[in-house]
């Protein structure tokens, strides 16, 4: 795959060379992109309505072993005979084509279960000596550390050598390397021997056929799951059935040669589990909004599912854990109490997952738990502290492998722990995501399998294609906020900080679609204003500038050459003027009402809050922690920031929405949590400059807080009580009477405010400026993904 320029299509059709005419040609590149971009986008629609499995020659020729009820001698399922004698591999192998060389051992169990049920039949001599053949040629790789083991490759291999053993093939192994797998197996079963963990015992029935007559089968039954089969696994629900004869494994293996055909996949069902695998790669690459319908539906069909009890959702650990995440953020109704079927004290031994250590299903557990929404949900905080804990452990120790078929996994598990759900900003998470895509889509259990809705390569092209689209628009943006910067003289200001950069980032960030520029530059622009206003209340101006500014916004319509008091005065209100104006001729365009007078008030009441505190340093009042917070939701400036810029997502706003209870709510949480990170991060730098902030007042007024460290935990953990409310606020939709659009503002505001304060004042530190790039100035180029 590779593109010499992010920008150009993944289709190519030959054109007149640009020297000829160049317009033509660009405008056909453009034609040409727009055309790739929708039939990509149409590719990927059609994957929801059907999953991809691939079929699996190790489990088939488990389910060809099955003898008939009528004849030992013949086989209960010919058809699966016959597809092996017909799907051997151009080496000599069985198993899927193309395979990674990471592969081999997966290869030569799949090879050695062929070549046994070939011989149990006395049929395919030809076959089984090019299996054998092939077997001799890669047996090194059965103890190689290097490959990939299936999940009970060291108990099954052996055992399937006795069983070739048996029926007089003569498997060309050498004794060395007969010796190392027998001690491997032998090694492999003594593993938590005698403990009690449920974990092994699940683990031990999943690898059933590994273990023939010395398991207790009538004990691997109580796994038996609603369709019939033992684990979803077709091998082992074969082997179970050929010891037990046990009706409902028949009707799952015939049931799934109906579906398939002459042989099975080495899993099913896995719908739900893929189809959620989709949706959850396409919002963490940023093109869900491509796909609303189809993941509406996929989502109305899982909480129907999880409503029913469905196994296919609660008994896959990572199946169980993407729904509760997925579905609780997209404001369906799912409880918490389910998670108590997981141990607390020791999870990971506990189930099949943790006892061998999947990774991916941890991290889906951690996801999960990271969605608190209400005070009492325990099982989530001990949640989130083990999977935590032992994410963290498996990455220092390095037991997080990296291998072809996930190279990045580790940087995967260490981004979700960098950056928890309430510190993930979109588009920041969304680069990510591109970059560690992986677009392999072979997975293993006992052997290899792949689904192209799990990994896919149009996914990365229409994420890139769509982030490099977005990005541009992104960029001439910018340029004309730095053009509206020096138009309004505001480069003038020496006293204020010049952040143009970081408010636009951090709407282009959160509101990224090309539809939303309004919002941004709303958002982009009144950031930069709330700045220097914040810079001029603070350090630039006098008292007498301070009032005359709050004057003439309560006025509006004054004569600037004469009613300003100074030059820094007339600069400021121009500009708050000018830019208010054009943010209520456009909010007209979309609202369909006039807007100025509201966004006046959110101004004004900015300003007095401002000069407020501006009161309290300048005659050493000190406030109660009460006034202070009351005052500074409003002074820490996102009210001009957020509230404006809620008229440019869509919805329409009526006066009483805007005045709702609810929007006063989302807002106080929401500035709430700001005021405070703010506060923490700055505590020092202010306390050195005479000033007092939330966390210098809980020292002075707090009941036995006498210490800066105490105060701090303290609003920490205040911060976490009121970021739990809002999301709770933004994803209920019961008696909620604003949009979600405009809700998720305050939410991604909230991810913003974290991102910046994650080390220190990052909104006063230049530290930032390698995440603005990222957004807004480096494409992504295809080519060296």
């Amino acid at each position: 795959m590779s593109l010499s320029h992010p920008n150009r299509p993944w289709c190519f059709t030959s054109s007149t060379p640009a020297s000829t005419v160049p317009s033509l040609n660009v405008a056909t590149k453009a034609k040409s992109s727009a055309l790739c971009f929708e039939e990509t986008k149409q590719r990927i629609k059609k994957m929801f309505n059907k999953v991809e499995l691939s079929l699996s020659s190790y489990d088939t020729a488990w389910v060809a072993m099955v003898p008939s009820p009528n004849s030992l001698q013949a086989p209960f399922f010919p058809q699966c005979v016959n597809w092996l004698l017909d799907n051997q591999l151009c080496d000599g192998s069985w198993g899927l084509p193309n395979r990674d060389p990471i592969l081999v051992k997966d290869a030569l169990l799949s090879t050695l279960a062929c070549i046994v049920a070939l011989k149990q039949w006395g049929v395919g001599e030809e076959q089984m000596n090019k299996g054998l053949f092939f077997i001799e040629s890669n047996i090194a790789a059965a103890t190689d550390e290097k490959q990939l083991s299936p999940i009970g490759f060291d108990i099954i291999f052996p055992a399937m050598i006795e069983c070739a053993t048996n029926l007089d093939l003569n498997i060309p192994l050498g004794a060395m390397n007969l010796e190392a797998l027998v001690n491997k197996g032998e090694l492999e079963l003594k593993r938590g021997y005698g403990s009690n963990s449920e974990g092994r015992r699940t683990y031990l029935a999943y690898v059933s056929e590994g273990l023939g007559k010395s398991q207790d089968w009538e004990m691997v039954m109580k796994y038996q799951r609603e369709n019939g089969s033992l684990f979803n696994s077709p091998a082992t629900t074969a082997a179970a059935f050929t010891h037990l004869k046990n009706s409902g494994c028949l009707e799952y293996l015939c049931s799934l040669l109906e579906k398939f055909g002459n042989a099975v996949p080495t899993v099913y069902p896995l719908d739900i589990y893929a189809r959620l695998f989709m949706v959850d790669s396409l919002e963490k690459l940023g093109i869900d909004r491509h796909f609303r319908e189809e993941i509406k539906s996929v989502l109305d069909e899982t909480y129907r599912y999880w409503l029913q009890g469905k196994e296919e959702v609660f008994l896959d650990t990572a199946t169980f854990a993407m729904a509760f995440r997925m579905l609780r953020v997209n404001g369906y109704d799912v409880s918490s109490d389910l998670f108590t079927r997981f141990p607390q004290e020791d999870h990971f031994s506990s189930t099949l997952g943790g006892y061998s250590k999947d990774i991916g299903a941890v991290l889906e557990l951690f996801r999960a738990s990271e969605i608190i929404i209400h005070p009492d949900e325990s099982v989530l905080e001990k949640q989130n502290l083990l999977t935590r804990h032992f994410l963290r452990r498996e990455l220092s120790n390095g037991s997080i492998h990296i291998d072809r078929l996930n190279k990045y996994l580790v940087q995967e598990v260490d981004n979700a722990i960098k950056f928890p759900y309430h510190a993930n900003l979109e588009r920041l998470s969304n680069r990510r995501a591109i970059e560690h895509y992986n677009k392999n889509n072979t997975r293993i259990l006992k052997t290899s399998y792949c689904s192209l809705n799990i990994g896919n390569e149009d996914f990365l092209k229409l994420a890139v294609e769509d982030f490099n689209s977005c990005q541009s628009i992104h960029r001439e943006e910018l340029s004309h906020l730095a053009r509206w910067v020096t138009e309004n003289r505001l480069d003038k200001l020496k006293f204020a900080r010049q952040k143009l950069a970081y408010c636009y980032f951090s709407a282009a960030a959160t509101l990224f679609p090309p539809e939303l520029s309004d919002a941004r530059i709303s958002w982009a622009k009144n950031g930069v204003l709330t700045t220097v206003v914040d810079d001029f209340f603070d350090v630039g101006g006098s008292e007498e500038e301070l009032v005359n500014l709050i004057q003439l916004v309560e006025k509006w319509d004054v004569n600037v050459s004469t009613d300003c008091c100074s030059e820094k005065v007339e600069i400021i209100f121009s500009a708050l003027h000018s830019t208010i104006c054009e943010i209520g001729d456009k909010a007209l365009t979309w609202q369909g009402r006039s807007v100025i007078s509201d966004i006046i008030d959110i101004w004004l009441n900015l300003l007095k809050s401002m000069l407020k505190e501006a009161e309290w340093l300048s005659k050493n009042s000190v406030p109660t922690m009460d006034e202070y917070m009351t005052n500074g939701c409003i002074s820490f400036a996102l009210g001009p920031i957020v509230l404006p810029a809620l008229y440019f997502l869509g919805p329409k706003l009526s006066e009483e929405v805007v005045r709702a209870p609810e929007i006063h709510h989302l807002f106080e949480l929401m500035s709430t949590c700001g005021r405070l990170l703010n506060d923490i991060q700055s505590f020092k730098r202010e306390s050195d400059e005479g000033k007092l902030n939330a966390v210098s007042l809980c020292i002075i007024h707090g009941d036995g807080i006498n210490a800066e460290e105490e105060a701090i935990k303290e609003m920490k953990s205040f911060i976490a009580s009121k970021r739990r409310e809002l999301l709770k606020l933004v994803l209920q939709e019961k008696r909620s009477v604003v949009p979600r659009a405009c809700k998720d503002l305050f939410w991604n505001m909230i991810k913003v405010l974290h991102l910046f304060y994650r080390k220190d004042d990052g909104f006063t530190s230049n530290e930032m400026m390698n995440a603005v790039n990222a957004i807004i100035e480096e494409p992504i180029v295809l080519n060296v993904l």
